[in-house]
């Protein structure tokens, strides 16, 4: 294929959703029904070895939590599918906001019977901000729960997203029996299957057929045929632009967990979602089909495969065609590297990847030097746009407590924050050699513990500090200046990775204090570009 084809087929996407909603399972199912797995929840690896394909983590499967974003590759029906599976707890906003970056298109994840909550209402602004096309499947639709109207009407009153219902559920909770597509006006009909471990059997009748009311509850057909002539009066129309924009959304109604309903949302999404397309540098947009090869990190991940003990850059390929061993421009430090080591990733597993096109995702492994954010080209002038950072709210001290740990503890600490698994910050004249670590969640700080302990071998204890409130101070301020400042009793003051001032209170009346009597000085939060916390509402 040239490379207009090859960027025409790729599909590269992430699903969002409220914790419990649902989002994990419907991951194993789209790779069920896409064929990369036989069995859902489980894959085969080498040496028949079973593992959870995206919550590959111990800690993940120990708390059955997704706390770290993973890949996905596989190919379906001619596309080339790139599935970006991401956190869906709260205190794991940063890793996941990192993934909506290299997307084209998200699937939100809604139940049915709650509607749309916090995380997804967070979530969903950051993708408006950036204009993402917006899937919706409210999940769970096999148990009792609102009235799909309702759910409708909740997306557009809480979101100021209008709704193109792609199909319409015939009953709920036990009584759910199937969907029909309104854009093939057909009827599919479902049969549950063990613990839906493989593909629910269908059955598809035209909703014209004589007789076919009967084998419904009483009623249950007729109010169906109402709602549907509802839905053909109010519901908007099909408009591919404002999908495009992220002012429609397609919806889709089911249930992952028996996979109802699962293989008509994934042909809908790969027919009507967008393509690769053009990403901003500079001033400039760069088309996915310019022959130079371009593209930037947004993850870096170590020790996925304890077999393997190195570390691993996610890049997206933002135009162009990669070549394993292909040369290209680290633009940050302006040196030429070689891409020896290239992956295709599905979960923790990797295959060695010779080649790939604008729209994929690839793991780049042997470059320590990457750095979230880095951008590497074949041409000069190209530089993608910074990835924002969250600012942290929780603080902790993280101890060594056994002094022959030290090495390890430090290697595996720097690895952590290569990974900006958290942040960490040096207190201006403070005596204590400790690190002090913040985070967007406590959660994060289990994480750190568990990975010092499972793949550097050493022990660690926390000092949890009471600051929930962090404000950098203006650039250029020495900490001379900042000693001099008139601070509220308790109110930290601490240095960036990258040297600049910033404070930490522990509540708003210690803002306003510092405020009142600090006049001159403007406070803000993360240095760099659209600070999250403006964009999303956190």
């Amino acid at each position: 294929m040239n490379l207009q084809q090859e960027v025409a087929r790729r599909r590269t996407f992430a699903i969002i959703s409220h914790p419990d909603a649902g989002k994990t399972t419907l991951t194993e199912k789209f790779l069920l029904y896409g064929g990369a797995v036989h069995l859902a929840g489980s894959v085969t690896a080498r040496k028949q070895q079973r593992s959870t394909v995206s919550d590959w983590m111990d800690l993940e499967k120990q708390r059955g939590i997704s706390v770290s974003s993973t890949v996905l590759q596989f190919d379906f029906n001619g596309f080339r599918v790139n599935l970006l599976d991401t956190p869906g707890h709260q205190d794991f906003s940063e890793d996941t906001y990192r993934v909506l970056m290299a997307v084209d298109a998200v699937i939100m994840v809604i139940d049915g019977a709650k509607g749309i909550e916090t995380q997804t209402r967070k979530l969903f602004t950051i993708c408006r901000s950036r204009r993402i096309p917006i899937f919706t499947f409210v999940n769970k639709w096999d148990r009792p729960g609102r009235e799909p109207l309702d759910l409708l009407d909740e997306l557009e009153r809480e979101l100021g997203l209008e709704s193109w219902p792609v199909n319409w559920p015939i009953g709920q909770g036990d009584l759910f029996r199937g969907v029909f597509d309104r854009h093939d006006r057909r009827l599919h009909l479902y049969e549950r299957v063990p613990g839906g471990r493989y593909r629910a059997p269908v059955a598809v009748a035209d909703i014209d057929d004589e007789g076919l009311a009967e084998r419904f509850e009483p009623g249950q057909f007729a109010t169906f045929r109402e709602e549907l002539d509802i839905l053909e009066m109010a519901a908007a129309a099909y408009d591919e632009e404002r999908i495009r924009h992220g002012e429609l959304t397609p919806v889709f109604f089911g249930s992952a967990v028996n996979n109802f309903g699962v293989e008509l949302l994934l042909n809908g999404f790969l027919r009507w979602a967008p393509p690769p397309l053009a990403r901003s540098s500079e001033g400039r947009e760069v088309s996915p089909e310019n022959e130079a090869f371009s593209g930037f990190v947004f993850k870096i991940q170590a020790n996925m495969d304890p077999k393997h003990r190195d570390r691993v850059a996610f890049l997206r390929i933002c135009s162009g065609r990669f070549r394993r061993d292909m040369r290209v421009i680290h633009v940050r430090t302006g040196k030429e590297v070689r891409l020896s080591f290239s992956h295709t990733l599905f979960g923790q597993e990797r295959v060695t990847a010779d080649e790939g096109a604008a729209g994929d995702i690839i793991g780049l492994a042997g470059h320590d030097d990457f750095q979230i954010g880095d951008t590497l080209a074949e041409e000069t002038g190209i530089r993608f746009a910074e990835i924002p950072r969250f600012s942290p709210e929780c603080f902790a001290y993280l101890h060594n407590p056994n002094v022959s740990d030290f090495k390890r503890f430090r290697s595996g600490l720097e690895q952590l924050l290569h990974e900006k698994v958290v942040q960490a910050f040096s207190p201006v004249d403070s005596l204590r050699q400790v690190p002090l670590l913040g985070a967007v969640g406590p959660l994060q700080f289990d994480v750190v513990k568990y990975r010092l302990e499972l793949e550097y071998r050493c022990e660690s204890r926390l000092e949890l500090m009471p600051w929930r409130i962090s404000r950098w101070l203006p650039d250029g301020m020495t900490p001379e200046e900042g000693k001099a400042l008139l601070l509220p009793g308790g109110t930290g003051l601490v240095a960036d990775g990258d040297g600049r001032l910033l404070l930490l209170f522990r509540d708003d009346w210690e803002v306003r204090f510092f405020e009142e009597k600090n006049p001159d000085i403007k406070l803000s939060g993360p240095p760099g570009p659209a600070r999250v916390e403006a964009a999303a509402g956190m």
